[in-house]
């Protein structure tokens, strides 16, 4: 049976909750809500007071882990004062999963590049999750989407650097590239399994720009915003809103199609596939 991707063309803050109503999921207990903080400087991050409605509705905790290159989130006291700058924790309780400087290692048995993904500890208080994700393009994985925010944004900054060397974290950004999308799919695996049927993906496509929201210095936006996708299947996820930029006639597409080819972003998905945790078969489903 194919995925279930549900489908929103209009970018609304109400057609967040109306596409996460549509998904039949109910998250439950305490709710860790994982969303990109924008790198200081980004002008095409989500805005909190977009998500606000959502976030409320599961009654959730904003979640976020420290980077691990320089920046204004590599250290627990800049990514707290960030947090604060960008409005996140002046509306949310917000949880710096990694704050503690500890992790939580979670095993992957049938990883094909790593078989232990460490992500920030206070994970392990959280019953389900919500993957609030700004798709867009990526510097080094082509494309963000759901597999990414599972992958680097749950991992703890020893963790990161850990997904981006392959397993050696002094590689950061000298390991084998394909390499690295393949370590960000068995980490993405680790965190689906960790919360097994308790987890659903939202891919938000709008301010659609080459570069990711952890960039400083950002490209704007190349193409049109395309709408909201959501799933509990983030593999048919990241899969339909590719899709959905190489159908697209926007003027745009060549330029954020290059960056993913460039980069080989399908290879994350196609690296995920082959774990079983998730599919590229999907049905789109349109919401009016």
């Amino acid at each position: 049976m194919k995925s279930k991707v549900y489908f929103i063309r209009d970018v609304t803050p109400d057609n967040v909750i109306k596409i996460y109503q549509k998904m039949g999921v109910n998250l439950t207990g305490c709710v860790a809500v994982k969303v990109h903080s924008g790198e200081d400087g980004n002008q095409n991050f989500l805005r909190p007071e977009f998500l606000e409605p959502m976030i409320d509705y599961v009654d959730g905790t904003v979640v976020e882990c420290n980077t691990a290159y320089d920046g204004a989130r590599n250290t627990t006291e800049a990514h707290t004062k960030l947090m604060e700058k960008h409005g996140w924790s002046r509306i949310f309780d917000v949880d710096i999963l990694d704050s503690d400087g500890d992790d939580l290692v979670l095993d992957i048995p049938d990883g094909k590049v790593i078989k232990k993904d460490y992500v920030g500890s206070h994970l392990e208080n959280y019953d389900s999750c919500l993957v609030l994700s700004h798709f867009k393009g990526h510097p080094m994985g082509g494309y963000g989407g759901a597999l990414k925010q599972l992958s680097i944004g749950f991992a703890s900054s020893y963790g990161k650097a850990y997904i981006h060397g392959a397993g050696r974290p002094e590689d950061l950004w000298t390991a084998d590239h394909d390499k690295f999308l393949e370590a960000m799919a068995d980490a993405a695996s680790a965190v689906c399994k960790y919360f097994k049927d308790n987890i659903c993906c939202i891919n938000i496509m709008c301010n659609m720009s080459v570069d990711c929201d952890c960039c400083a210095v950002a490209e704007d936006p190349c193409m049109e915003d395309i709408g909201i996708l959501a799933s509990t299947d983030p593999i048919a996820l990241d899969q339909a809103c590719i899709d959905l930029v190489y159908q697209s006639n926007d003027k745009g597409r060549d330029h954020l199609i290059e960056r993913i080819e460039s980069r080989n972003g399908i290879h994350t998905i196609e690296s995920s596939s082959l774990l079983g945790f998730g599919q590229r078969d999907y049905e789109l489903i349109e919401i009016k």
